[in-house]
């Protein structure tokens, strides 16, 4: 009861300052986190591990499967076939390049891991989550292209990664059957994307042109209406796990179709995230301040800092400014595009899977940098969010609509209405 207690005292806490906090320096993560800290085993000891660990990963990975979808809905796939180039410059170059820096960053400073718990932890932290730059993917004065670039990164880099995690730990694992088993694994990842693409894609849009059917024909009332995004959103990963496919990027192709078929309810999954979703994702983050870090601040050393520093302030930024050689963006652009890349949900589910597919010496020195490179991202990305978002907006609108930053989606502009709010049942 106190658990209870102490976690429903922390939200009414935050629920009367959250007002106060939109918009300042101060994020919800950031209050969680922090709150998970105090009431984990690192600090009080409320919360002294009586939450079994496969509940924080089932919780995390839940959380982060709404995320991904209720991202994929907010993108404008029109506007997306119109100028694909920056989030294929994030994706095709930049994540691979990040990843590569990453992992030789960790071979030279984490020598203990070995080169394949180099790349496994440098693959654990290359996706990024929009949830802790909640302000850049919601500041409507941002350049489309910049805010959908980012949108479309977060939400795909995560789902890629995922079957090259689930390969490498299973490599590390079983090392000495790694050479020969090479060739399945590869089969096994392609599959796991093509299936998890495919999925997603059939049941976004089938599920959502079956809700505008039967909202037509007036057989949903408004309270099931505002529910089935969350079914939608549970069946395309369900469904591609079951078929041995990518659940988490299953969600967020169903996601990207859903919002296209259905357009007049994305502001449902929009409202859901920001009122019940909520709650979830700050749960989660309070559960990873309390038993995923919290309990391993001791074990981090000199060597673990500065891996998570240089891979939130060099890895990431260095690798979207040679991805973006060419565009012709502005330097604070590209400056922008490199920092807003926060580690999070993704990261904390990857390394959660490493430690149950191989629990060693290398899989927990894996699962304290990630800790570690979440919790400075956290903060570090949460003080700088708003204000540099703000600063940036402005500065974005006072560009030409001919800069690179504009000129992609002002050269080609809407030719949809935008349906507005139907009717109430």
């Amino acid at each position: 009861m106190a658990v209870v207690l102490a976690i429903s005292v922390l939200f009414l806490g935050y629920a009367l300052i959250s007002g106060w906090t939109r918009g300042a320096w101060l994020t919800a993560p950031m209050v969680f986190v922090t709150g998970g800290l105090v009431l984990g085993p690192a600090g009080t000891g409320v919360l002294d591990g009586t939450v079994p660990g496969q509940v924080v990963r089932i919780l995390t990975e839940a959380t982060l499967v709404l995320v991904l979808f209720s991202d994929a809905v907010r993108i404008d796939l029109r506007a997306l076939r119109r100028d694909y180039h920056l989030p294929l410059r994030l994706l095709g170059a930049g994540l691979p390049l990040g990843a590569a820096l990453g992992a030789l960053l960790a071979w030279g400073l984490l020598p203990t891991l070995g080169l394949l718990g180099a790349v496994l932890l440098s693959a654990v932290l290359i996706p990024t989550d929009a949830a802790l730059g909640e302000s850049v993917v919601a500041d409507e004065r941002l350049p489309g292209r910049i805010k959908q670039g980012l949108n479309v990164e977060s939400g795909l880099n995560g789902g890629l990664v995922l079957p090259v995690v689930v390969v490498l730990s299973a490599m590390a694992g079983n090392l000495e059957d790694a050479a020969d088993s090479a060739p399945d694994w590869v089969f096994m990842t392609a599959q796991e994307v093509a299936l998890g693409l495919l999925m997603g894609l059939a049941v976004g849009g089938l599920g959502g042109r079956a809700l505008v059917l039967a909202d037509t024909a007036g057989w949903i009332n408004g309270t099931y209406r505002r529910l089935f995004p969350l079914a939608l959103a549970a069946v395309a990963y369900t469904a591609a796990e079951t078929i041995q496919g990518n659940g988490l990027l299953s969600a967020f192709a169903a996601g990207l179709l859903f919002g296209t078929a259905a357009r007049s309810d994305r502001r449902f999954v929009h409202q859901f995230t920001e009122r019940e979703g909520e709650l979830v994702s700050m749960l989660t983050f309070l559960l990873f301040g309390a038993l995923v870090i919290g309990p391993r601040l001791g074990d981090v050393d000199w060597r673990i800092v500065v891996y998570a520093v240089l891979s939130l302030v060099v890895v990431r930024p260095l690798a979207v400014a040679v991805a973006t050689l060419g565009t012709r963006l502005r330097l604070e652009t590209v400056l922008f595009l490199g920092w807003f890349g926060p580690r999070g949900l993704a990261s904390i589910v990857f390394a959660l899977m490493v430690v149950e597919q191989f629990d060693t010496a290398v899989s927990d020195r894996i699962l304290v940098a990630v800790g570690v490179t979440v919790l400075l991202s956290v903060y570090a990305h949460g003080i700088t969010d708003t204000p540099w978002t703000r600063s940036y907006a402005r500065r974005a609108q006072d560009l030409p609509s001919s800069a690179p930053e504009n000129a992609e989606v002002t050269e080609h502009p809407r030719r949809w209405p935008d349906p507005g709010p139907p009717p109430e049942r």
